[in-house]
C-alpha cells in the first residue's frame, strides 16, 4: 500500500509540471499534500506530524484558492486529455510491474523497525533543549505571520475583492 501511494504521489508530481490553470495545481497539490500525509503517518507511529503538515498547507491552499478566485474568476478551464494518457498509462505500468519502481525505493530497507526507531529518534530531537528555542521562536513567528496576514486583509480596504 505505501508503494502505491509513492508511486501515484511520483505520477502526480509529474502531472503537476505540465498543468497552466491555477485550478487544477490547487487540486493536484492538496492531492499530494493527502498523500505525503499518509505517507508520513504510516511511516512514524503517530499520525501527529503528518495532521499538522496537512492542516498547515490545507491553510494555506485556502488562501491561495481565495485570491485566485479574486483575481481570475472568469478564466477558462481547458483540459488535455492527450495528456492524460500517457501518465495513465505509465501509472497502470508501475501499479502492475513493482520492479520497475524498485531501483529506485528499497521496499525492504524502508519496512524495518530500526529504521522507524531511528526515524521516532530524530523527531524527538526536535523537542529537545536546543532545537526547542528554533521551534518556540517558529510557532511565535508564524502566529505574528497570522495576525498580520488577517490584519493585511481586512474587509474594508483589503487586497483580496470583496464578495458581494
Amino acid at each position: 500500500m505505501l508503494m502505491n501511494m509513492m508511486i501515484l504521489n511520483f505520477t502526480l508530481t509529474i502531472i503537476f509540471l505540465f498543468l497552466k490553470h491555477p485550478m487544477s495545481m490547487g487540486s493536484v497539490l492538496l492531492m499530494q499534500t493527502i498523500l505525503v500525509s499518509l505517507i508520513m503517518g504510516n511511516l512514524s507511529f503517530n499520525y501527529y506530524y503528518s495532521y499538522i503538515l496537512f492542516i498547515i498547507m490545507v491553510g494555506g491552499l485556502m488562501i491561495l484558492f481565495l485570491y485566485m478566485t479574486s483575481i481570475a474568476s472568469n478564466e477558462p478551464f481547458s483540459k488535455n486529455f492527450l495528456l492524460l494518457i500517457p501518465f495513465s498509462l505509465l501509472l497502470f505500468q508501475f501499479m502492475t510491474n513493482k520492479n520497475l519502481f524498485n531501483f529506485f525505493i528499497n521496499n525492504e530497507e524502508m519496512l524495518k523497525m530500526e529504521n522507524f526507531k531511528e526515524f521516532n529518534y530524530i523527531l524527538s530531537k526536535f523537542i529537545n533543549l536546543p532545537s526547542s528555542l528554533i521551534m518556540l521562536f517558529l510557532f511565535i513567528y508564524l502566529f505574528l505571520t497570522l495576525i498580520a496576514i488577517v490584519k493585511i486583509t481586512s474587509l474594508k480596504n483589503g487586497p483580496l475583492r470583496q464578495l458581494n
